[in-house]
């Protein structure tokens, strides 16, 4: 028999190409931007299998023309690119990689809380530029201050693998307060790391240093708009790092303009690449990173061995490790018999 047809939208590790390869024809599109979503839907018409990024559209209409398509594997832990209704009605098994990359956004998190709290795009700038050689002095009292984090709040949105760890690097590495707000209460990190609940205004109004860590839903959907950013401390740090979609952006450009909040630091962004002309890129108090939370090759190479490892059980019949759509099961047996 022949094997199944899998069409990868971006280039992968070369060991887990040649991994999938012993069970599926694959073909890989080889440019660094995403195929064209013309290209893509062409391709789904074709193969029985598919890898996407969040950056490649899975729509009905596509799902509907792709007859033989039977799984589709998110190089991803979101999937707010495919949609799932659609694709479980139709008897498409969807993955993900959750839990892999955790330790890598939680560390990019805190990264730009750092740098965000501590000015340190600011004053590498400042050096680089010749601005600090201009003063003429190599020190001052008030040259480049910034925020400690010892004794802050920080407000976790979101308490979810991610959100944890960095609350729990927050707990035990930088002497915070935590306080967070999630649709479910987590009373055991509550006991374990003595992070208190807070309803989603509360945490505003609290939090030194806010973070978000929710999936984007239509409930997500700027969830942080004017009227919550007005909520917060004009000495508050927002940092984002889940998707753009969570904050509205223009009210983010005029918050930070008016001086509502103390800074932020965001990797993900409403708009994707974001332009070199946007209104985000004026501000000296705003750290920007070009979607890089999982960007360690420990965590993207293990990615791709979840990917595979969700193929392959499909390949053989078993259920996926990662499915994200368990109905799906009643639908279709695994497989492709």
């Amino acid at each position: 028999m022949a094997k199944p047809k899998l069409f990868v939208t971006r280039e992968l590790f070369e060991d887990v190409i040649k991994k999938l390869e012993q069970y599926y024809d694959v073909e890989v599109w080889d440019k660094y931007t995403p195929p064209p979503y013309e290209v893509l839907l062409e391709k789904a018409k074709e193969v029985d299998a598919l890898v996407t990024l969040l950056t490649d559209k899975v729509d009905c209409n596509l799902l509907q023309q792709a007859k033989k398509l039977r799984i589709i594997a998110q190089y991803a832990v979101g999937y707010d690119n495919i949609d799932i209704e659609c694709a479980t009605r139709l008897g498409i098994y969807v993955t993900n990689t959750p839990g892999v990359l955790t330790e890598a956004t939680a560390e990019l998190t805190w990264a730009l809380i750092l740098a965000t709290a501590r000015r340190i795009v600011e004053a590498d700038h400042f050096v680089r530029w010749g601005e600090w050689w201009r003063t003429g002095t190599g020190w001052h009292p008030k040259m480049m201050l910034g925020v400690e984090l010892k004794g802050k709040t920080l407000g976790v949105i979101g308490l979810g693998r991610i959100g944890s760890r960095v609350a729990e690097i927050a707990v035990k590495g930088f002497g915070m307060k935590v306080i967070y707000y999630d649709t479910k209460r987590r009373e055991d990190l509550e006991k374990e790391l003595g992070v208190e609940y807070r309803d989603l205004d509360q945490l505003l109004q609290e939090a030194d240093i806010i973070t978000i860590h929710v999936p984007l839903t239509d409930k997500t959907y700027h969830m942080i708009n004017e009227e919550r950013l007005k909520k917060m401390k004009r000495s508050a740090i927002l940092i984002n790092t889940a998707r753009g979609k969570v904050i509205d952006t223009e009210a983010l450009v005029k918050a930070l303009r008016e001086g509502w909040i103390a800074g932020a630091g965001l990797d993900v962004f409403e708009q994707e690449p974001l332009p070199p002309n946007h209104p985000l890129t004026a501000f000296k108090n705003v750290v920007l990173a070009p979607h890089i939370g999982s960007a360690t090759y420990e965590t993207r190479h293990a990615m791709a061995e979840l990917v595979a490892e969700n193929l392959i059980a499909f390949y053989e019949g078993r259920e996926p490790p990662t499915l994200v759509n368990k109905e799906v099961l009643k639908v279709r047996p695994p497989g492709f018999k």
